[in-house]
């Protein structure tokens, strides 16, 4: 492998049409089942779509994102404490998970799980793309693919052929993020300073500019990802959290 792989990783949105075969697509999931999970309990399942119906009745609930309908396959992948607390009553065990701290655990295995195939693909030179839109509509995505009570989606991921190269997203440098021996927290210049780079990039100008904002930071607290909005999508999400996990 390329040392440089991961200093290199792109996301990819565009896609030929060259098809990943169902048995490539089962043993990369298999080898990402062996990422690290809570208990070796795997508190998750990914559902797998392929066909041009069920990738169009998805892809309203992601914003419609092209990604979603040119991809080979969406891969949902979802907390599930379904398959676990059947087994307990199948065998005489007392499940106790109708809780915060469960779907907590769920959500750290689901997360894991995914980024690992994620890895996976992309080193068999397979472009992905996370969507941060499953836990906007996940009740409309929960319907979609038929989940039962305690299954909730967390993610989702586009696979497919990448079609050309994807450009390189820009991230933080490592100062900005590590901290050694405990938090040291951020002034107004060292916070500034961090973010510098991101700021000068010709796409960030760009993106102030269409958004006739002062600042990066106004885009994303003006447009991008608004209070409004965050209070919305957060009530939603709890709302069919609760009613799947916990009122059972």
């Amino acid at each position: 492998m390329d040392k440089n792989y991961f200093e290199n990783r792109r996301t990819v949105r565009r896609y030929t049409g060259e098809e990943i075969s169902d048995e490539i697509l089962s043993q990369m999931l298999a080898e990402a089942a062996h990422a690290p999970t809570t208990g070796n309990m795997q508190l998750y399942s990914v559902i797998t779509t392929r066909t041009e119906d069920g990738k169009a009745k998805l892809a309203p609930f992601h914003f419609n994102q092209p990604s979603v309908m040119g991809c080979n396959v969406v891969l949902t992948f979802c907390a599930d404490f379904n398959r676990f607390v059947k087994w307990c009553n199948a065998s005489d065990a007392i499940p106790g998970y109708d809780n915060f701290q469960s779907f907590m655990t769920a959500v750290l295995d689901t997360a894991l799980f995914a980024q690992q195939f994620c890895t996976i693909a992309e080193m068999r030179d397979y472009g992905c793309c996370y969507l941060g839109t499953t836990t906007y509509n996940a009740p409309q995505i929960a319907e979609a693919l038929n989940l039962p009570k305690r299954v909730v989606p967390v993610t989702t991921i586009t696979l497919g052929v990448p079609d050309g190269e994807a450009p390189m997203s820009d991230r933080l440098p490592i100062k900005a993020i590590l901290h050694k021996e405990s938090y040291c927290d951020y002034t107004a210049e060292t916070v500034k300073a961090h973010y510098a780079e991101k700021e000068a990039r010709e796409d960030s100008k760009k993106f102030v500019a269409e958004n006739g904002k002062e600042s990066l930071a106004q885009v994303f607290t003006d447009v991008r990802y608004t209070k409004q909005a965050n209070e919305h999508f957060s009530k939603i999400y709890l709302d069919f959290i609760k009613k799947c996990m916990f009122e059972i």
